[in-house]
């Protein structure tokens, strides 16, 4: 099986298709897009129809106060961002801001988003964890995981105190490129992960789980409790 993103070396037509026929991407999300794949770590950016997807679904929740675990270039959280109100907010997750600072930072002043974007640069479970700590539990609308996988579980955990109920989880790689199918006495730890978390979003009560083939996977949870 092969899950393939537009930007992958194996796209073909179908890719080209799902990204030919959907409303067009915002300028700026289109150049910082470009700028990444640039990167020789290009294969970390999203698909560019679950980013059109996430949009729709933010504007659809009338989301205001959004976290984005794993930030690479920005492309996920200026995604975000671009679709908030003025008074929106991305608390978005990284321990680098090496590829942020390179690419990211100057689409966002250039697309007038920056002031929505709070970086905070610390393990993600740090940050999470300080704003559970800070008050924040139930209060956030929307959460994007996109980061180390062998921490998918523990990110999984700590979104989910702070989403509020019929808030949306989404993670990303939930498919990783068809290993999720494979031998788990064989699995590697970040595709263990994982396959562990698919496994438990599907029963946890907490939630309103579905799990779709867009771009290299997309775990779907709504908090209903």
């Amino acid at each position: 099986m092969s899950v393939i993103k537009e930007h992958s070396d194996n796209a073909g037509p179908l890719q080209r298709y799902l990204a030919e026929h959907m409303t067009p991407l915002n300028p700026h999300l289109v150049k910082l897009r470009d700028a990444s794949l640039q990167d020789a770590n290009h294969f970390m950016l999203s698909a560019c129809d679950e980013m059109n997807f996430l949009q729709m679904l933010l504007t659809t929740l009338g989301a205001k106060k959004t976290l984005d675990i794993g930030v690479y270039t920005g492309y996920s959280a200026l995604a975000a961002a671009l679709v908030l109100p003025p008074d929106g907010k991305v608390t978005a997750c990284d321990i680098t801001d090496k590829w942020v600072n390179k690419y990211g930072r100057p689409v966002w002043q250039e697309a007038g988003v920056e002031s929505k974007i709070d970086l905070r640069i610390a393990p993600a479970t740090e940050t999470l964890q300080a704003l559970i700590n800070g008050g924040e539990a139930g209060t956030f609308d929307y959460a994007f995981i996109d980061a180390d996988k062998p921490n998918y579980p523990n990110y999984y955990e700590l979104a989910l105190q702070l989403l509020r109920v019929s808030g949306i989880l989404v993670v990303d790689n939930a498919l990783w490129g068809g290993r999720v199918l494979g031998d788990e006495d064989a699995m590697d730890s970040d595709t263990r992960a994982i396959n562990e978390l698919n496994k438990r979003a599907s029963s946890d009560p907490r939630v309103h789980a579905s799990l779709l083939n867009v771009g290299d996977g997309v775990l779907f949870c709504r908090r209903v409790k």
